[in-house]
């Protein structure tokens, strides 16, 4: 594993509740954010960087890295930094890219934003939204 390891949703709200200087990003398309919903910060007067992994017409997005770098607020230290898509897939790859980059400890998070497929094919019972994480309709 070439980033800092996996962590649950769960762990990630620990995470971001108790670092003030680690930041969520999440690389889902832009039609996830609007139409599926995105994770919520403000509780913790923070906001979300969204940054696309693959444009919405599949396509890998060759400035993903170029836009991390500047989007991250300067930090004085390491901070971590955790990735979120919508089933934990594309994240692993975000994660990687920036460690490659000497940016984190860089996480993802396990089953993402929507969570796995369970048997009959449907999204839901797994991810950030069905733990019961905070978010909203984007």
């Amino acid at each position: 594993m070439s980033y800092a390891g996996d962590i649950t949703p769960l762990e990630a709200w620990k995470m971001l509740t108790d670092n003030p200087d680690a930041v969520l990003v999440d690389v889902r398309t832009d039609a996830e954010w609007r139409f599926v919903g995105v994770p919520d910060l403000s509780s913790l007067g923070r906001d979300v960087l969204y940054i696309e992994w693959n444009r919405s017409n599949g396509q890998h997005n060759d400035r993903f890295l170029a836009e991390l770098q500047d989007k991250l607020p300067a930090a004085e230290s390491e901070r971590p930094v955790v990735f979120l898509c919508r089933s934990g897939n594309r994240s692993i790859g975000a994660a990687e890219v920036a460690t490659e980059a000497g940016i984190g400890p860089s996480y993802n998070v396990l089953d993402g934003f929507e969570g796995q497929l369970d048997a009959q094919g449907h999204r839901g019972d797994t991810g950030w939204r069905a733990v019961g994480l905070p978010w909203k309709q984007g």
